[in-house]
């Protein structure tokens, strides 16, 4: 069964909202805001809660642009073995983002997003919803966090 998380991206004219995490899985790479939901929580209501939490927004306009699938393979167990992460693009928010005991939000132009500092699948997934697609996706990583495959489908709609 895989861990479910929300994944929110905030989006302003030509940039986007992205935070340094600071602390716990992803540390030191460029993310949205997000994570797992608490009991008898929704994916939704779990995004807007990581928001506020982690970046001191809430949103209230917004959109799920993708579910993506990760698969962790090796040797190594780890408590986060499969996630399928649902992915929004937030474009109102009430508050002005301020840095968390976890997280240190910035703005990025879109042309100058630092994909270098971020999961590798990234790069792959990020362009097309900042262009209007929806999708799912697949990504495969092996022990040391190294992705292995990929597969992307364009989708109409997401549940």
């Amino acid at each position: 069964m895989p861990q479910t998380v929300s994944l929110a991206l905030c989006v302003r004219d030509d940039e986007i909202l992205l935070a340094m995490k600071k602390r716990g899985f992803g540390k030191g790479f460029w993310n949205g805001a997000g994570g797992k939901p608490n009991q008898h929580e929704t994916i939704e209501q779990a995004m807007v809660r990581e928001c506020q939490e982690e970046i001191s927004v809430t949103p209230t306009a917004y959109t799920k642009v993708a579910i993506l699938i990760f698969k962790m393979t090796g040797d190594q167990p780890k408590n986060y073995e499969h996630i399928e992460a649902h992915v929004y693009l937030v474009t109102e928010w009430k508050g002005e983002p301020k840095e968390s005991d976890e997280m240190a939000p910035k703005w990025f132009k879109r042309t100058e997003i630092p994909y270098e500092q971020m999961w590798q699948d990234d790069m792959l997934w990020l362009p097309l919803v900042l262009r209007g697609d929806k999708l799912t996706a697949t990504f495969v990583f092996d022990e040391q966090d190294q992705m292995k495959e990929a597969t992307l489908t364009i989708v109409d709609s997401l549940r």
